[in-house]
């Protein structure tokens, strides 16, 4: 249901005047002591508490990007008067369904939600911002709940939504406003700057600190960490920054038979190609005219530009100025990014996700022959042998599936996050990890595949959040023990940029000499550092051309 907002009156005018400054200040506002009532910069949200934590839920933090604001750079909401319900999170961005998230036909979809320790007025909490994943097509920021990580954590967490798909990536010349920094093809990550904005104008409302930010984001949401680093207009906006399961320096996702994708899914794509694309769906749903190309396409049902705009091509951009000026590859490179303490980390087996879901699509189990014809396709004639030798069926229990999987995430994500650390370990504190739970829970509406699923891609998450995804399942004692260790990590190295603290297992400091990075299992020596180059083999992977 779409939310209605009242234009602002007298009474609300005068009550921002009045509170607005309270807000910013150190000095809670009049009213802090009821813990269900928070002064925003747009008007007050009455939230809900529970046990040991507050939770303020689909509180907008831009104006509804719909009718002539479609695709054009977020802008604050109105102010609204009297009290406003934030019981329940917004509606999801546009989207198809995409197992396991959920579709949406909301363009009214720019709200964020605030969890915190239930006695955070005045303390100056930590805040974590959180991107969810989805390939910059699907999910929600309601999708993963922060119960355990803001209270057991006493950190504030925001989880955000933010234009997904064609609604948040659709690159075209008629939408790009005439001036450089807002060339079209990056609303969605807009929106997450403007969600930091709102951050920094608000965050002490609810108890936090707003000049103690730390992004973070898993899968396409870590891939936006990353981004927001490399964007000139997001500087200043977080102090500290943590990507999951994305490293900063990966660029490479096959296709599901193995071959080179020269367009991989959920990468950015360079500003020629992505205004190529758009203008081709643009003419595929009757916008050719360039005169009238805007104005047609913001007339166009939501549901029609869903169906012809395929899921998870529609990404971030860059090059021709706009939010992202240069390829961030580049940017990293030059070391054009900010400058502020980093933790990334990568699934032990995340690509088992991949086959598992080729499986729940309707492809049958993969067999040894497509194994082999997934090496060639990857690694060519000669490289496919190479890795044949490195990843023996015998190794992986004759399993296809899994020795396919060993070599994409060694491959596809441990070296991209190691050459992440050994690049930026001389310029900035970098953390890494591995989660290693052979066996985390498997997602409640997906099928499980023909092999054993591991630290499947995705399976952290219920580990630091309550996420739909993984709703009814239940850790096992030695799990949950391994969830309290990650809170602690997460939430102190937001607290201070090292995830060190005592009662933890030490984490090292990421550097070249040792690619130690901490892996993260349960069990009583399942928590410890280790080298990850020797685990992934990441030498041989350099000598493998793909």
């Amino acid at each position: 249901m779409r939310r209605r907002i009242a234009r602002p009156g007298a009474l609300t005018a005068a009550l921002v005047a009045i509170l607005v400054p309270a807000v910013h200040g150190a000095t809670p506002p009049a009213g802090a002591a009821d813990p269900v009532v928070a002064v925003t910069d747009h008007g007050l949200v009455r939230g809900t508490v529970t046990g040991a934590r507050r939770d303020f839920s689909g509180i907008p933090y831009a104006a509804p990007p719909i009718g002539d604001r479609r695709w054009t750079a977020p802008v604050p909401p109105r102010p609204w008067t009297g009290v406003r319900g934030a019981a329940e999170p917004g509606p999801a961005c546009a989207q198809l369904e995409l197992p396991p998230y959920a579709a949406s036909g909301s363009e009214d979809c720019l709200y964020l939600n605030v969890t915190t320790p239930r006695r955070a007025a005045g303390r100056g909490l930590p805040v974590m911002v959180w991107f969810h994943g989805g390939g910059f097509s699907s999910g929600a920021g309601g999708d993963t709940r922060a119960t355990g990580l803001a209270a057991r954590g006493d950190v504030m967490v925001v989880t955000v939504n933010y234009r997904l798909g064609v609604f948040g990536f659709l690159a075209h010349p008629a939408l790009d406003g005439g001036t450089a920094d807002r060339r079209s093809g990056n609303f969605g990550l807009e929106d997450q700057q403007a969600a930091l904005r709102w951050v920094r104008g608000n965050a002490a409302a609810f108890g936090g600190d707003p000049h103690n930010v730390t992004i973070f984001g898993q899968w396409s949401g870590g891939k936006a960490v990353c981004l927001q680093m490399a964007a000139p207009r997001a500087a200043g906006l977080f102090e500290r920054a943590i990507t999951m399961s994305n490293p900063c320096l990966l660029h490479t996702v096959p296709n599901a038979d193995g071959t080179p994708d020269p367009t991989p899914l959920g990468m950015p794509r360079p500003r020629a190609e992505a205004e190529g694309q758009g203008l081709a769906l643009a003419r595929d749903v009757g916008c050719a005219d360039p005169g009238t190309a805007a104005s047609c396409l913001r007339s166009r049902p939501v549901a029609l530009l869903l169906d012809r705009a395929p899921a998870l091509e529609y990404t971030p951009v860059y090059g021709g100025g706009g939010v992202l000026p240069v390829d961030p590859l580049k940017a990293f490179e030059a070391g054009d990014i900010a400058r502020v303490p980093l933790m990334v980390g990568i699934n032990r087996d995340a690509y088992r996700t991949s086959d598992a879901f080729l499986e729940e699509f309707g492809s049958a189990p993969l067999t040894e022959e497509g194994y082999r014809r997934r090496l060639r396709a990857f690694a060519g004639a000669d490289g496919a042998g190479k890795v044949l030798n490195r990843y023996p069926l015998k190794d992986y229990g004759g399993v296809p599936s899994l020795a396919w999987s060993a070599a994409a995430t060694d491959a596809l994500l441990a070296r991209p996050m190691l050459d992440t650390v050994r690049l930026l370990s001389p310029r900035l504190r970098v953390y890494a990890y591995e989660f290693a739970d052979e066996n985390a829970p498997w997602y409640t509406d997906v099928a499980k595949p023909s092999f054993p699923t591991g630290s499947f891609q995705d399976s952290e998450l219920q580990y630091l959040f309550d996420t739909r995804y993984f709703r009814g399942r239940v850790l096992a004692p030695a799990q949950r023990r391994l969830s309290e260790q990650m809170i602690g990590y997460w939430t102190r190295f937001a607290r201070t940029g090292d995830p060190n603290r005592p009662g933890l297992p030490p984490w090292p400091l990421g550097d070249a000499a040792s690619d130690r990075a901490q892996v993260l299992a349960p069990g009583p020596a399942g928590v410890h550092p280790a080298d990850l180059a020797q685990a992934h083999h990441y030498r041989f992977w350099l000598s493998v051309r793909y």
